[in-house]
C-alpha cells in the first residue's frame, strides 16, 4: 500500500510539472501586446496578430455605376387622352376605330344631348337679345345725333347692350369649352366629340345607341406613343447617385437580348413613405411600339465610366456614423484613416470616394483584430 501510495505521489508531481511547462509555453506564445498611440496601431513582429492579417496595393480600375430597378411603362400625360362627353347623352354616330390617327379636332363621334341642346337655346337666345339691344343702342344713337333723343334714353339702350352683350360672350365660352363653332352652329344639332390630341385611338368602347353619362368614366383613350415614359423607383439611400447619371437601359422579358436606351426625365421630389422610395421618369423613344403603356420592365441606371478604388468589405470598420480602414505606413504600424463610401459592387467590395488614393497599403482581412490596441 505504502508502494502504491509513493507511485500517485510521484505522478501526480510529474503531472503538474507537465502542466506548469505547458503553461510556460502558452504564455511564450501569447500575442505580444498590440500598442495605439494616436490613429496608429503598432504589432510586435512575432505577434499572433500579425500573422492572421492581410494586406493589398490600392489601384484604380474602371468602374461604372449600376442600380437596377423594376419598372413600369406609362404614357406621357401630355402625349395621352381619355375622351369623355362633357354632357350625358345618346352616341348617334361614331367615327373612331382602334389604331386610327389623331389629330386635334379629328371627330371620334357625335352624341345627342338634352343638356346640349339647352346649351344652344341659351346661346341662340342671348344672341338674339344683343341683336335687339344693338338695334336699340343705334336708334337711340340716331335720335340724339338728329337733337329728337333724351340723353337718359340713349344711356340705358347702352347699359342694356353691354349687359346683354356680357350674356351672349358667356354662351359663346360655354359653347367653346366643347369645341363648338358657334359661327357654324345650327340648333338641335349633335355634339362632335373630338380629339385633343395628335395620337391615335389605343381603346375604344363607344357603339352606336349607347347612352353615356356625363360621370361615367372615359370610354375611350387617344395617345402618342413613340415616346413614353418609364416609372423606375430608387431606394432613398441611393438617391444621391441619381443625379451623377442622366441615362438608363430598359430591359423588356418581351423582347430577351434587346437594350432601350432612355434620358432621365424628371426625378420625383417626394419619397414614398411606404417603400422609402424616390420615382425616377425615364423618357423613351418607342418608333416601333416595342413600349407599351402598364408593362413591367426592368431599370437599369448606368453612370459614364470612371476611374474608382475598391477595397474588401472587411477592410472597411465603422466608428460611430464614420467608416474608416487602416493603412499600413511602415512594417507592423497602421493608421486609422477615415474614408467616404460609395456603393457595393457585385463582387461585395466597397468603393472609397475619398480618404484613400492608389498606391496605398491597407489591411484587407483581419483589420478588426486591431480593435483591441490600447
Amino acid at each position: 500500500m505504502h508502494y502504491c501510495l509513493t507511485r500517485y505521489i510521484a505522478s501526480v508531481a510529474i503531472a503538474l510539472v507537465v502542466l506548469s511547462a505547458c503553461g510556460t509555453q502558452d504564455r511564450t506564445d501569447e500575442p505580444h501586446t498590440l500598442t495605439m498611440r494616436g490613429d496608429t496601431v503598432f504589432i510586435p513582429e512575432h505577434s499572433i496578430v500579425a500573422q492572421k492579417l492581410r494586406t493589398m496595393i490600392l489601384s484604380e480600375e474602371s468602374f461604372r455605376f449600376e442600380m437596377i430597378s423594376a419598372g413600369r411603362v406609362k404614357a406621357i400625360p401630355n402625349l395621352y387622352a381619355e375622351i369623355a362627353p362633357p354632357f350625358s347623352g345618346r352616341v348617334t354616330k361614331v367615327y373612331l376605330k382602334l389604331g386610327m390617327k389623331t389629330r386635334p379636332g379629328t371627330p371620334l363621334f357625335e352624341i345627342v344631348s338634352p343638356e346640349f341642346i339647352e346649351a344652344q337655346k341659351l346661346f341662340f337666345q342671348a344672341k338674339a337679345e344683343l341683336q335687339a339691344a344693338q338695334l336699340k343702342l343705334r336708334r337711340q344713337q340716331d335720335l340724339k345725333a338728329n337733337g329728337v333723343g333724351s340723353e337718359r334714353e340713349f344711356e340705358e339702350a347702352e347699359a342694356e347692350y353691354a349687359v346683354e352683350e356680357k350674356d351672349y360672350q358667356n354662351a359663346v365660352a360655354a359653347l367653346k369649352v366643347f369645341g363648338v363653332d358657334v359661327n357654324n352652329l345650327v340648333f338641335g344639332q349633335p355634339l362632335v366629340i373630338t380629339s385633343p390630341i395628335h395620337g391615335e385611338v389605343i381603346d375604344n368602347e363607344i357603339v352606336n345607341g349607347h347612352y353615356i353619362k356625363a360621370e361615367d368614366p372615359p370610354h375611350a383613350k387617344v395617345a402618342e406613343l413613340s415616346k413614353v415614359w418609364v416609372v423606375g423607383m430608387v431606394k432613398e439611400k441611393d438617391i444621391r447617385f441619381l443625379y451623377q447619371i442622366d441615362s438608363a437601359e430598359i430591359f423588356v422579358a418581351a423582347y430577351p437580348g434587346r437594350v432601350i436606351v432612355g434620358k432621365i426625365y424628371h426625378i420625383n421630389e417626394l419619397v414614398d413613405e411606404e417603400t422609402r422610395s424616390v420615382q425616377v421618369l425615364v423618357e423613351c423613344q418607342n418608333a416601333d411600339r416595342a413600349l407599351k403603356p402598364g408593362m413591367y420592365v426592368t431599370v437599369k441606371f448606368i453612370d459614364k465610366p470612371t476611374r474608382a478604388l475598391f477595397v474588401p468589405a472587411k477592410a472597411v470598420l465603422q466608428l460611430d456614423d464614420k467608416s474608416f480602414v487602416f493603412v499600413q505606413t511602415a512594417k507592423g504600424e497602421y493608421v486609422r484613416r477615415f474614408v467616404e463610401t460609395g456603393v457595393t459592387d457585385s463582387q461585395g467590395r466597397i468603393q472609397i470616394l475619398s480618404g484613400l488614393r492608389a498606391g496605398e497599403v491597407v489591411l484587407s482581412d483581419g483589420a478588426f483584430y486591431l480593435l483591441e490596441a490600447k
